[in-house]
């Protein structure tokens, strides 16, 4: 899966999750850029996107998620390991 396909992807999780459809995911963009990503959202992002994507994270993959393009890279790795 490309990249670009997982941004469309994860667009209206974002969405769904924030209520709001403003948001321009980027590599960079991370909890500190949006109002109210805190902890319990970002929570509803992970459920979200593993529902999404059809895999569960393990905690070494959590524990590296520093901004969306973090979490881009991980959901690409796990689809290629998906085959």
């Amino acid at each position: 899966m490309q990249d670009e396909a997982i941004y469309t992807a994860l667009a209206p999780i974002f969405e769904d999750v924030f209520m709001r459809d403003d948001i321009v995911l980027t590599p960079e963009l991370s909890a500190k850029d949006v109002a109210g990503w805190d902890s319990f959202k970002q929570i509803e992002i992970i459920i979200a996107v593993e529902s999404q994507f059809g895999f569960k994270f393990h905690t070494r993959e959590l524990d590296t998620l520093r901004n969306v393009g973090d979490l881009v890279r991980v959901v690409r790795e796990k689809n290629s390991a998906k085959g």
